[in-house]
């Protein structure tokens, strides 16, 4: 990153720093001066760090996007934004990176669960969000990461008691409604002992170019439940960083579900730290076309013995669209009975697309059952010819068998308007002659 875009970026932080939220604490203007100072230092994250090797983000560094410090003016179409709603759930809405209380519905919700904004949570619950905020994830994590803790303008805090099983999912809607507009959100989801909880994070936003980067960090606690989902469908000029940090407790149970569909430049991480007997599932799929950037880096480390984890992503690539996946599972030396596995799969639509895949495995335990595989493939002309021998013509027939192939990782969502949701955006890209999607 150039000293002249580092340097922007500072300036421009002495300006807004008093308008973000908890500016009255000293804890947490010592936090965000640190995170600044590291971000100043080494700036957005470089293809030459072996992480992001896949990935360059120096179209980042020439736009000087702008933070929302004030509630969104002018009315936002609700015909538009119900489109992505789930009605059967709980919703809050982060307008331009801010928590808005008026589009948000929270009505019924349990007396004992805490769901508000992290500006609200900093002025009502300072203690907890202390206690948590930078525990899952570190600023030296890298560059997007430190960004975030020095600049989050809101997000959500998430608090769910022990023994405490809510009935519907929270749904976290990040909406950008402005053009070169920065949103950048920190969000804490805290799910305690044998409480159990589904969270869909869903990222929209206007046609034009605006810069997403949040940064979720979970804890569940001791023999408790957590599934979350992540559907981002962004806009094509839009950039996309969206990073899930998580700590498990003893014998929790952690299910990610992620699909990207959108954004020109998108970079996903999932990190998930397993304790005692926990379990973790990671599922993706990731879509794209024309020249868009789809990166996902997972991370899980097995700490303690007898975890065990489960890593299923695909990508459809057409076009001259990239995809990116990057997966990496660590056994520590104490991990004994740890039993993983991990697969990426990848279908090439087009010659010009491309499909970078990277599975390691770091194994320091001799007690262990790992595994890991990778295809890269394009599809089966033999499986073609049959169709159009069934008078299925040829654009139909190629599509659904990409479909076919997609729609595996669209049948392990459980939350049914999601479902529904995401199979729309699917049969937009592939879609088929002759069939409904209720019968799907």
């Amino acid at each position: 990153m150039s000293a002249v875009t580092q340097n922007r970026y500072a300036a421009e932080y002495d300006a807004i720093a008093p308008q973000l939220p908890g500016r009255d604490l000293p804890w947490l203007a010592k936090r965000r001066r640190e995170a600044l100072a590291q971000f100043s230092s080494g700036g957005f994250p470089s293809p030459r760090e072996e992480e992001w090797r896949y990935t360059n983000v120096s179209a980042i560094e020439k736009k000087l996007f702008k933070p929302a410090l004030a509630p969104a003016s002018g009315p936002i179409d609700k015909a538009w934004l119900d489109a992505y709603r789930l009605h059967d759930a709980w919703s809050v809405v982060l307008l331009n990176g801010r928590f808005s209380a008026e589009l948000s519905r929270l009505d019924a919700l349990p007396e004992a669960v805490s769901v508000l904004g992290i500006a609200e949570a900093l002025a009502k619950r300072p203690e907890l969000i202390e206690e948590h905020l930078g525990k899952a994830v570190k600023d030296s994590e890298h560059g997007f990461v430190a960004f975030n803790t020095a600049w989050f303008s809101d997000g959500v805090f998430m608090h769910v008691p022990a023994k405490h099983l809510l009935a519907k999912p929270l749904q976290l809607l990040h909406v950008v409604t402005e053009a070169e507009a920065l949103a950048t959100t920190r969000n804490l989801i805290v799910i305690e002992t044998m409480a159990q909880a589904e969270i869909v994070e869903t990222y929209v936003g206007a046609d034009s170019a605006y810069l997403s980067a949040a940064v979720t960090e979970v804890f569940v606690g001791a023999n408790a439940d957590l599934a979350q989902y992540k559907l981002q469908v962004e806009s094509d000029k839009a950039y996309h960083f969206g990073g899930v940090y998580v700590a498990q407790a003893r014998d929790a149970r952690f299910a990610h579900h992620n699909f990207a569909f959108g954004g020109l430049l998108a970079r996903s991480d999932i990190h998930a730290d397993l304790d005692h007997a926990s379990e973790c599932i990671l599922n993706g799929l990731y879509v794209g076309g024309k020249r868009q950037h789809i990166d996902n880096h997972t991370r899980i480390v097995h700490q303690k013995p007898y975890a065990t984890s489960r890593e299923l992503y695909k990508g459809v690539l057409d076009d001259r669209a990239r995809g990116v996946f990057q997966g990496r599972v660590i056994v520590a030396e104490d991990a004994q009975k740890t039993d993983s596995e991990m697969n990426n799969r990848n279908l090439l639509l087009s010659t010009d697309a491309e499909a970078d895949t990277k599975p390691q495995l770091e194994i320091y335990a001799d007690d262990v059952k790992c595994g890991h595989g990778v295809t890269v493939g394009q599809l089966d002309e033999k499986s073609v010819f049959y169709l159009q021998s069934r008078c299925v013509d040829e654009e139909t027939a190629r599509n659904m068998l990409t479909f076919a192939f997609a729609n595996e990782m669209v049948d392990k969502i459980r939350v049914r308007e999601l479902h529904d949701l995401v199979l729309g955006e699917l049969l937009q890209r592939f879609p088929q002659q002759g069939v409904e999607k209720a019968w799907l």
